[in-house]
C-alpha cells in the first residue's frame, strides 16, 4: 500500500498552527512528493491556498478528522531537502522555537528569479592545481591531515577541534580538507564569523576550485543568494563559503563542515530562532555523516571543554608557518604610571616611540580601538546631563560629522548647541571611538597615511573589502578599526599591533567578558609578523595583573581557560552548568512587570518536573532596560541537564500562554 496521505508544516507564523496537518495525497501526486516538497493547501476559511512544505508521508489517516486534498505542488517555489527538514525539527525541538520558524531558517530561499551569469575572479582549474601543488605542508599540517584522511577512510565522521596558533596555517589544511571531499565527490561548507573575511577567502578558493565556490552573505540581494543555493542544489557548486546561513546549502552529498574562529559571537543568531551555529552545524554533520571541524587559535571554553571531555577530538598546530615567523613579543603598558607621570595622550610613551621606528622603517602598523564613533557620548559640563536616545536607555554616540547616533535602533540627530535640559553651551565629548582616535594619530603622526575600517567606515557590497584591499597593496601606514581588524587577516608588512584600551571588553556586564578579551588581544597580536618580520605588540591597560591581560600577552591559551574555567566553576557558569535565558519585552512597562512577574510563577510550578530543581534568577531589568521603545525583563535557568531546561521552559510557556493577554514578546536563549 502506496503512501496517500502527507502530514504538512504550513507556513504560517502562529503558535496556534506551529504543527502538521495531515492532507490526503490526490491521484496525479502519488509517488511525486517527498519530504520537503513545497505544496499549496486549502486551509480554513481562507479563499487563497496556503504555501506549506511536506513533513512526512503516511500510509494510513488520522482517525476523527476530515481531511482535505493537497491543492498541487508550488512549483515557482525552492523545496527543503529531507535532512534540512530533518534538522529544521531538530533545531524546534532543540532550541525551543516554532518548527515554522526553524523551517523557515533553513529554506534557502522563497522566490526564484531570473538567472544572471556569475561574475568571478578565479583561476582556471589547471592554474589552481598548479598553485595547490607548489604550496609546501608543515610537519604539523601533515599530522593534522593524515588523521583526518584516516577517519574519512573509515568513514568515521566525528567533529574536530583544529587549535592552531594565530598564522599556523589552519585556511591551508581547510583548503587540503576541500580538495579531499572534492576528490570523493561530496561536498563541503565553509563558515566565517565576518563578512570582511569572507572575500579574502572566496579568492583563496577560487584560486583552487574555481566555478565550484558558491558564496553566501547578507550584503547580497534575495534573487543572488537565491542563485547561490540554487547553484548548491542542482551541483555546479561544491563548496559553500560564507557566514551562520552557508550552513544551510543544500548539498545533496555534503562531506564536511568546517566553522572558522569557531570561538567568535557571530555564531549565535540573535533572531528567531536563536541557534548557536556550532550545535547545528555538528547535528547536519550528524545527519550527513561528515566531518566536522571547528577550528580558532582561541577555542571557546565550551569547545575546549568539549575537547577534554572527548566529544571533539582535539587537533593542534603549535607553530607558524611560514619558516622564521614566530609569536609577536608583547608589551603591557600600566596605563596608571602614564598619568601618573603625566602623559594624558591616548598614546603610551612606548607605543608612540615604536610606532615611530615602524614608520621609519616604512612597515605597517594596526590599532585596535573596540568602539566605533568619534566619542562613547556626549554630555553637558554644567548640568552633567547625557544626552540620550529617546527610544533606548543608552548614551547617544557622537560622530565626525556631528551627528548623535544610537548604535542600538539606528536613531539619528543633529549635535545640539545648547544641553536640552540646562541650556548651557558647555557639551563635550566623552570616551574615545575610532574616529577621534584617527584624528589623534594624525596630529601625533602627520606624515602617516591613514585607514580606518569600522561598521559606519563599510558602505556597499564589498564589505570593507576596499580598505583592507588598499592596506594590503601599501597605500597606507596605519590601520585604525575595531575587532573588524583583528579576525583573519594577513598582513605581511604588519610588525606592530597597538591595544589601545584593553580593559573595554573587560568591564562589560557579562560572564563570558575576560573570554571575550582574552581573545581578542589574542587574535589582534596574531596579526603581527606574519611573515619574517618580527612583529611587536602593545596592550594599553588599567588591568595589567588581570589573568586575561596576562595570559594574551604570552600567548598562553590553555593557562587562560584554566583560570576561566574555574571562575565558571565558581560561578556556575556554562559550560559548568546550561543556562536558559528568557527575555519579555512590551512597550507597556506596567504589563511587562505583571507578565514577568506571572511567568516567574510558572516557571516555579514548572520546576515540580525536575527531579533536581534548577537556579532560577529574575525577573530583573535587562542591562539595557528599554530598546526602539520596548521595556526588556530577564529571567535566568541554570541546570546540569539541558532536556530539563526545554521541558521547564515548554512546561512554563503553556501555562503562560493561557493566561497573559496580546502585547508581550518572548525570546529564550539556550546556552
Amino acid at each position: 500500500m502506496s503512501e496517500r496521505y502527507a502530514d504538512v508544516i504550513l507556513n504560517i507564523s502562529h503558535e496556534s498552527v506551529d504543527r502538521p496537518f495531515t492532507y490526503i495525497i490526490p491521484e496525479d501526486l502519488c509517488g511525486k512528493l517527498t519530504p520537503g516538497t513545497a505544496v499549496q493547501v486549502p486551509f480554513g476559511n481562507a479563499k487563497e491556498a496556503k504555501l506549506g512544505y511536506v513533513l512526512a508521508l503516511r500510509k494510513e489517516a488520522p482517525t476523527g478528522f476530515q481531511l482535505r486534498e493537497i491543492l498541487g505542488i508550488a512549483e515557482k517555489k525552492v523545496g527543503v531537502e529531507e535532512r534540512l527538514l530533518t534538522l529544521a525539527v531538530w533545531m524546534h525541538e532543540h532550541y525551543g522555537c516554532m518548527l515554522n520558524q526553524a523551517l523557515k531558517t533553513v529554506l534557502p530561499v522563497k522566490e526564484a528569479v531570473k538567472a544572471r551569469p556569475r561574475k568571478t575572479g578565479a583561476t582556471g582549474r589547471s592554474e589552481a592545481k598548479n598553485a595547490t601543488l607548489s604550496r609546501e605542508l608543515t610537519a604539523e599540517q601533515q599530522a593534522v591531515l593524515s588523521e583526518l584522511r584516516r577517519a574519512e577512510a573509515e568513514k568515521a565522521g566525528g567533529s574536530y577541534l583544529l587549535f592552531g596558533v594565530t598564522g599556523s596555517g589552519k585556511t591551508e589544511v581547510y583548503m587540503r580538507c576541500i580538495e579531499e571531499q572534492r576528490r570523493l565527490g561530496k561536498q563541503a561548507i565553509l563558515l566565517l564569523p565576518e563578512i570582511n573575511l569572507t572575500f579574502q577567502t572566496v579568492r583563496y578558493l577560487e584560486e583552487r576550485f574555481g566555478e565550484e565556490v558558491a558564496i553566501i552573505h547578507s550584503k547580497l540581494s534575495k534573487g543572488e543568494r537565491y542563485r547561490q543555493f540554487l547553484r548548491a542544489a542542482r551541483g555546479e557548486a561544491a563548496v559553500m563559503v560564507g557566514p551562520r546561513s552557508a550552513l544551510f546549502a543544500p548539498f545533496p552529498n555534503l562531506g564536511l563542515i568546517i566553522i572558522d574562529e569557531e570561538h567568535d559571537g557571530a555564531y549565535r543568531n540573535d533572531a528567531v530562532p536563536r541557534y548557536d551555529a556550532r550545535e547545528v552545524a555538528a547535528k547536519r554533520a550528524e545527519l550527513a555523516g561528515a566531518q566536522l571541524i571547528l577550528g580558532s587559535a582561541t577555542p571557546s571554553v565550551e569547545s575546549w571543554q568539549r575537547a577534554a571531555q572527548g566529544e571533539y577530538q582535539l587537533l593542534r598546530l603549535t607553530k607558524r608557518a611560514v619558516s622564521g615567523a614566530v609569536p609577536a613579543e608583547a608589551t603591557v603598558v600600566d596605563l596608571r604610571d602614564e598619568l601618573r607621570e603625566g602623559n594624558r595622550s591616548v598614546f603610551s610613551r612606548a607605543l608612540s616611540e615604536k610606532i615611530m621606528a615602524r614608520l621609519s622603517r616604512g612597515e605597517q602598523v594596526m590599532l585596535f580601538m573596540n568602539r566605533r564613533g568619534y566619542a562613547r557620548f556626549l554630555s553637558c559640563r554644567s548640568c552633567g546631563e547625557a544626552l540620550r536616545c529617546p527610544h533606548c536607555d543608552v548614551t547617544l554616540t557622537l560622530h565626525e560629522d556631528g551627528s548623535l547616533r544610537c548604535h542600538y535602533c539606528g536613531y539619528r540627530t543633529v549635535k545640539p548647541e545648547r544641553c536640552p535640559s540646562c541650556g548651557s553651551p558647555y557639551l563635550a565629548g566623552f570616551g574615545m571611538g575610532t574616529q577621534q582616535l584617527v584624528e589623534q594619530t594624525g596630529r601625533m603622526f602627520p606624515a602617516a597615511r591613514i585607514l580606518r575600517l569600522d561598521a559606519d567606515a563599510v558602505r556597499g557590497k564589498d564589505g570593507g573589502q576596499s580598505i583592507l584591499e588598499k592596506f594590503r597593496a601599501g597605500k597606507a601606514d596605519i590601520l585604525i578599526g575595531t575587532q573588524m581588524i583583528v579576525k583573519g587577516h594577513d598582513f605581511p608588512n604588519v610588525t606592530l599591533v597597538g591595544v589601545m584600551a584593553a580593559d573595554t571588553e573587560l568591564y562589560a556586564n557579562r560572564y563570558t567578558s575576560a573570554e571575550r578579551c582574552f581573545q581578542l588581544l589574542t587574535q589582534a597580536a596574531g596579526r603581527a609578523g606574519r611573515a619574517n618580520k618580527r612583529g611587536e605588540f602593545v596592550i594599553q591597560t588599567y588591568r595589567p595583573e588581570h589573568y586575561a591581560i596576562q595570559s594574551a600577552a604570552a600567548q598562553d591559551y590553555e593557562r587562560f581557560a584554566a583560570a576561566e574555567l574555574a571562575y565558571r566553576r565558581a560561578a556556575g557558569y556554562p559550560p559548568v552548568l546550561h543556562m536558559l535565558t528568557i527575555q519579555l519585552a512590551a512597550k507597556d512597562e506596567t504589563a511587562l512587570t505583571r507578565a514577568a512577574a506571572l511567568f516567574a510563577d510558572c516557571l516555579k510550578k514548572a520546576t515540580a518536573l525536575a527531579a533536581e530543581e534548577p537556579q532560577c534568577i529574575g525577573p530583573v531589568n535587562a542591562g539595557v532596560y528599554r530598546v526602539q521603545d520596548y521595556f526588556r525583563k530577564m529571567i535566568y535557568m541554570k541546570h546540569a541537564c539541558y532536556d530539563i531546561l526545554i521541558q521547564i521552559k515548554t512546561a512554563a510557556e503553556e501555562a503562560f500562554r493561557a493566561q497573559i493577554p496580546g502585547g508581550i514578546s518572548l525570546l529564550y536563549e539556550f546556552v
